[in-house]
């Protein structure tokens, strides 16, 4: 692996281990030289690939996950071409939220979710809004069900349908009027964001951690462990002493109260 000089310089002689010293150098490789990015790039290869089967498993089985591998290069490249170490962010941190924000993109662009079930994660997510902002707390399943006139056994018909559907990350969450907003954008270049840009990411953020927070323990739970300990569904099933199909459930309700609450919030739409 070839390094540029001062990273190589500055590796510290205390590793613990080769590996922990390779780890160190590609992480202060420089992405600008080009010997540099195909380190980087080859590095990488496998942490895109983990990404990609975490988001696969919640897609339909037509969709080729070499696709989805593809478009996380892509994000890498990117993510290798934007990435500024002056702003104190560790280039694996930037890369990953690259990553999936390319893959979720390219899940976009394909279109692949039929018109009727983005029509039912829409109804669904207004509906847990509605309720939440009506009774000023998390909504009931059957509170939902009596508002959309069906009863419990439809309600998870449609909860299953909305599984591995509604994908929600930082990368996508933007009102209509700013729909190339991303977070992630404040870690490369803050002044290529206006006061107003810069505004509603921090907006953004406020309103998604409220919502969070306000989601119930169990939803919560799920959500903190798959985004934030990233483990899989069948692990928290395991911690949770729940099914898989249960905790994909309680993950799809979280989703869809955090994405209501965001487009009541901004008064547009959350991408889907």
């Amino acid at each position: 692996m070839l390094l540029k000089k001062k990273a190589h310089d500055q590796i510290p002689a205390n590793a613990a281990s080769l590996a922990t010293a390779r780890s160190w150098a590609v992480e202060h490789l420089l992405p600008g030289d080009a010997q540099d990015r195909e380190a980087l790039i080859l590095h990488y290869t496998p942490f895109i690939k983990y990404i990609a089967g975490r988001i696969a498993v919640r897609l339909p089985p037509h969709i080729d996950l070499n696709d989805i591998v593809h478009a996380g290069i892509v994000g890498l490249i990117d993510a290798i071409d934007k990435f500024d170490s002056s702003k104190g962010v560790l280039f694996k941190t930037y890369a990953e939220f690259r990553i999936r924000g390319a893959i979720l993109d390219s899940l976009r662009d394909m279109d692949w979710v039929p018109r009727s079930v983005r029509r039912t994660i829409t109804t669904l997510e207004r509906t847990y809004a509605e309720l939440e902002k009506k009774n000023n707390r998390p909504a009931t399943d059957e509170e939902v069900a009596e508002a959309l006139h069906i009863d419990l056994e439809k309600l998870q018909d449609l909860l299953s349908q909305a599984s591995g559907i509604t994908l929600l990350s930082l990368e996508m969450l933007s009102s209509q009027d700013d729909a190339n907003l991303k977070l992630i954008d404040c870690l490369t270049d803050s002044d290529a964001l206006t006061p107003l840009a810069l505004l509603k990411t921090s907006e953004i953020r406020d309103i998604v951690a409220d919502a969070i927070t306000a989601l119930p323990d169990k939803e919560r739970m799920v959500v903190s462990l798959y985004y934030y300990e990233e483990l899989t569904m069948k692990e928290i099933s395991h911690i949770m002493q729940l099914t898989e199909s249960r905790i994909s459930q309680l993950h799809t309700k979280a989703l869809l109260r955090l994405r209501g609450k965001l487009c009541d919030a901004l008064g547009g739409s959350t991408a889907s």
